[in-house]
């Protein structure tokens, strides 16, 4: 496969945003696993979550590369199984969303947290702060609760100094994020999600490799690291435990289409 320009519902990063570390190695020694982010890494950036749509050539590549690695790929985000599955076209068998605390085995049996009394209270005290400030987004997830802001960058300092407040407050975990910040029940990370695939069918003996972009996937990139893999950063230039870098989203998607070819 070919990776063209279709995809062009977000600004991509600076061809040399990432040039202090080397992009991946293409041919993998055999067994690799992928475990890939969704905004930011295979889907561009938008303004609200619901923004971010399907699109045919996501969808293919995820669905070669999975073919062509026995399925040992699973999207780990901070998104809802649900929203996964939607954007990526039910595409991966594998998947986890809420920085964890939903997860989906490559058989389509599932682990689900049971969500923290002060998620609700998160989501209404957001709610409230959302409604006399036009652009600001409240995400409810059930087992957690986002502020997004990127339609409305200059409540940023509002809006971490609440969900500091609340996560105090509460004890719920604080995940700040890419013009996002989220209080979730806490106990899970992308980290342990990586962790947990790496112990079960088909991904027991594999290398992993994550793909990310933000704070939240610097958990996955330890843990790859920590289990004999790697991390691969994607996007502009910043502090990561990451070995390799990745420009943009259509970046990720030449990657894989390239691994697909040479597995």
């Amino acid at each position: 496969m070919r990776t063209s320009n279709l995809i062009t519902d977000g600004a991509p990063a600076p061809v040399d945003a990432v040039s202090h570390l080397p992009p991946p190695p293409t041919r993998l020694s055999p067994p690799a696993a992928l475990f890939l982010d969704m905004d930011g890494v295979l889907a561009p950036l938008a303004e609200t979550p619901d923004a971010v749509v399907p699109h045919p050539e996501r969808t293919a590549a995820l669905r070669g590369v999975a073919e062509r690695l026995g399925g040992r790929i699973a999207i780990i985000s901070g998104r809802t199984i649900a929203e996964i599955d939607r954007i990526a076209e039910a595409s991966a068998a594998s998947a986890s969303g809420v920085h964890g605390l939903e997860r989906r085995r490559a058989d389509g049996s599932l682990d689900h947290a049971e969500a923290a009394p002060g998620v609700r209270d998160a989501v209404a005290a957001f709610e409230v702060f959302a409604r006399t400030r036009p652009g600001v987004i409240v995400e409810d997830k059930a087992l957690s609760a986002g502020l997004h802001y990127r339609g409305a960058p200059t409540e940023e300092a509002a809006a971490l100094a609440l969900a500091a407040r609340l996560s105090s407050e509460t004890g719920l975990a604080l995940q700040a994020g890419n013009l996002v910040v989220e209080l979730k029940t806490p106990g899970t990370s992308k980290g342990t999600a990586l962790t947990a695939f790496m112990s079960e069918a088909p991904f027991v003996g594999a290398v992993p490799i994550m793909l990310g972009d933000d704070l939240t996937d610097e958990d996955g990139f330890r843990a790859a690291e920590a289990l004999g893999g790697f991390g691969v950063l994607v996007g502009p230039v910043r502090e990561t435990a990451a070995r390799y870098g990745l420009a943009d989203v259509m970046a990720v998607l030449a990657w894989l289409n390239a691994v697909e070819e040479r597995a």
